[in-house]
């Protein structure tokens, strides 16, 4: 196939196109090599989501310690949270700690 009958094609007349092939290249600098190409839109909306979810679990953290400081505005229940979580004792008290070998994290 000689030029000639290259020439003659659409598709050769279409692509041969100045403003076809500005356009053409254009839309590739924009896509891959621009500083807001697609792949960096793709890369900030998959950081967006884990984002997201990062909010969903620390609100639901935060409703679960405000129930828990809502039950220690009583001095029993202060007492019993102090000696569950730091193990805390009473002046002349002893405090064994019994684990089973079931209820140990791995």
């Amino acid at each position: 196939m000689d030029f000639k009958q290259l020439k003659s094609k659409t598709w050769f007349k279409i692509v041969s196109n100045k403003f076809v092939f500005v356009g053409l290249i254009f839309a590739v600098w924009m896509l891959f090599f621009d500083a807001n190409s697609w792949l960096n839109h793709r890369e900030l909306n998959q950081d967006k989501k884990e984002l997201l979810k990062n909010k969903a679990y620390y609100l639901q953290e935060i409703e679960n310690d405000k129930k828990i400081l809502e039950n220690l505005k009583d001095s029993i229940e202060i007492e019993k949270f102090a000696r569950q979580q730091y193990y805390m004792k009473r002046p002349n008290e002893e405090i064994f700690i019994i684990e089973y070998a079931d209820s140990l994290e791995n």
